[in-house]
């Protein structure tokens, strides 16, 4: 088939996919609700809204022989459209491949406690770059010591704001190389156990994150909603952060791959995700969504109903209002 321009009279059908008729249902009333929307969540919903409908523009195929026509609309590209993220995931991958080394790698899960939520809510750049920092420096730091790896190990890091539920869930997906480059630049490896014991990770992250997050307190620097502003008075940020050491900040070692093609392949579903797929929307209706969720039972998806317009702004919410720290964000060690 050959490409052929459109003269403008041509009827181009709109998409059915079930993310857009949840917007398309409902996000007019959304608007009107007054809910406060960043630019970024504005321009993810306008992108959303058009994308495959026709509104983008469209590529045309014309067979030479019959002359048989075939439309295609074009898609929006968005980072927070499911709809687009098939072929950037597997773009990502095959660049990673070029890393590779010879070593198990290990997925490992960092989780900030829920009642930090309100707080890291109006504070995101700051906290989700906190978020980062700790991460990254723990993992490197003990693998750095002798007794665990001695070496400096190759890290990948997707940080994500939501859970199955689509609650407010903040938490860092990592994976780390069970190998690294010693002081002399000499490749060292470990077994294919995870190499540093899960208490001395928890311990060391805890105290680290929590300590650089009291220290941008006494900075000044955190901003404080009508959800946490009894946290000014510094007698109720100590008992606040008193209770926070006093939890359990256990991270989870997901996973452990014996290959780096594995890792990837499996991290490319961290990457390119969004809140919610195409796959999981059960239903829609003018007043209501149900879609399919985890929770706690892995092995038993549940059906959850949410109003159209809570629905909504469930998904718009997991679109990080920063454009740095767009929906996953992804950094390289």
């Amino acid at each position: 088939m050959s490409p052929l321009l459109l003269t403008g009279r041509e009827v181009i059908p709109l998409s059915n996919l079930p993310i857009q008729k949840v917007w398309l249902d409902s996000y007019d009333d959304y608007c009107l609700s007054q809910q406060v929307q960043s630019p970024e969540q504005r321009k993810a919903s306008r992108a959303i809204l058009a994308c495959k409908s026709g509104g983008l523009g469209v590529n045309v195929s014309r067979c030479s022989e019959c002359g048989h026509m075939e439309f295609h609309n074009n898609s929006c590209r968005s980072r927070s459209c499911p709809n687009c993220q098939g072929v950037f995931k597997e773009l990502w991958v095959d660049q990673r491949r070029a890393e590779v080394i010879d070593s198990p790698y290990f997925h490992v899960v960092f989780t900030l406690p829920h009642e930090l939520n309100p707080l890291i809510y109006c504070n995101q750049r700051l906290l989700y770059g906190l978020l980062h920092q700790c991460c990254a420096q723990t993992l490197l730091e003990l693998s750095a010591d002798r007794h665990y790896l001695g070496a400096e190990p190759g890290i990948i890091q997707v940080l994500h704001t939501w859970n199955q539920e689509l609650d407010y869930h903040v938490h860092m997906h990592c994976i780390i190389s069970g190998g690294g480059l010693t002081p002399d630049r000499k490749i060292r490896k470990a077994s294919s156990a995870f190499f540093i014991p899960v208490y001395v990770l928890r311990d060391k992250f805890k105290g680290k994150y929590l300590a650089l997050l009291d220290s941008l307190y006494q900075q000044e620097k955190l901003v404080f909603s009508s959800s946490c502003h009894s946290l000014q008075d510094p007698r109720e940020w100590k008992r606040f952060k008193n209770s926070l050491y006093n939890k359990d900040w256990c991270p989870y070692i997901k996973e452990t791959f014996n290959g780096f093609g594995n890792a990837i392949e499996y991290l490319g579903r961290y990457t390119h995700r969004i809140a919610i797929s195409n796959n999981r929307i059960l239903s829609v209706s003018e007043t209501e969504v149900t879609f399919s969720a985890r929770g706690k039972n892995r092995e038993s998806p549940n059906g959850r109903s949410l109003s159209a317009t809570k629905s909504l702004s469930a998904v718009s919410s997991c679109m990080c209002s920063l454009p740095v720290f767009k929906r996953s964000v992804i950094m390289d060690f």
